[in-house]
């Protein structure tokens, strides 16, 4: 699968499925295994295993060798060995796992760190809350918070990683593989993939990285590819929405007032550009 960044994928819409059994789905040629939400009933991984190996004993003729298949797990919490057994049994049936769906942080690591690509939807957490009564207009949007998505591992070529929130991953980035954030990005090694902060539309989101090398940059609707001259240098940087779009900056310059201010009172610039690189004075 190669990355990209189009409008996030989202999984079919949500069906009814309180009885605590797994199902299919096919969509526009994609095979979707949906696992129940724990609070449908208790059923436990025992239980779901025999259904998954019985629903596919069924079902296998159906689908061509290498049918890409996703795993909506819900908030069903699964550990690395449950992956593994899903992959292997999936295969099986020639269906191709390649993205899990998740609500459930543990899941999500679990699956980045397997090499699946990973879309997590987290709960939110509302910051206060306005009777509707006392509203005489349009109700105001109440704030939310996402917690931030920690990854310890390295995302290889064709990985993928979607978070409604901040994405912080300790280790590199390699080229093929891709980050979206609604908030900011930081990776604490290489990033020679793509990234893409504020992807909701946040122009306040920033992406950092150790060392800078980026195929591709995205910072809400602004766009800039890597400069073309490769720093002799590396050391940590920032990315930022700046007056003329997408800027680099030592991240110890970022931090100065200047650099600051010119990042708070931006003029909205709509264009695509290659990021520039500020000179340290």
């Amino acid at each position: 699968m190669q990355p990209n960044l189009a409008p996030q994928e989202a999984a079919p819409a949500e069906q009814s499925n309180q009885s605590g059994h797994i199902f299919f789905k096919a969509d526009q040629g994609l095979i979707y295994l949906h696992l129940p939400p724990n609070k449908a009933m208790s059923t436990d991984w025992h239980q779901l295993w025999e259904q998954l190996l019985h629903r596919l004993a069924a079902s296998q003729k159906l689908w061509p060798p290498n049918t890409v298949a996703y795993l909506v797990a819900n908030d069903r919490l699964l550990d690395h060995r449950q992956l593994e057994q899903l992959d292997a049994a999936l295969s099986e049936a020639n269906l191709q796992l390649k993205r899990v769906f998740t609500s459930r942080r543990q899941t999500a690591i679990a699956a980045v760190t397997a090499g699946y690509s990973v879309d997590q939807q987290s709960p939110t957490l509302p910051l206060a809350s306005t009777p509707v009564a006392t509203l005489p207009s349009a109700p105001i949007p109440i704030p939310t918070m996402v917690e931030p998505l920690y990854l310890q591992t390295t995302l290889r070529s064709g990985g993928e990683v979607r978070h409604p929130g901040s994405v912080i991953i300790i280790g590199d980035v390699n080229p093929g593989s891709t980050i979206v954030a609604d908030g900011s990005i930081l990776v604490w090694g290489r990033l020679r993939g793509i990234a893409h902060a504020g992807a909701s539309g946040d122009r306040n989101g920033q992406i950092m990285a150790l060392q800078m090398e980026p195929t591709q940059l995205r910072i809400a609707d602004q766009v800039a590819r890597a400069p073309a001259k490769a720093p002799t240098q590396f050391y940590p940087e920032v990315a930022y929405i700046g007056f003329d779009g997408i800027r680099i900056t030592r991240a110890s310059e970022f931090a100065k007032q200047k650099v600051r201010l010119e990042w708070m009172f931006d003029n909205v610039y709509k264009h695509h550009s290659v990021a520039t690189r500020l000179p340290i004075e």
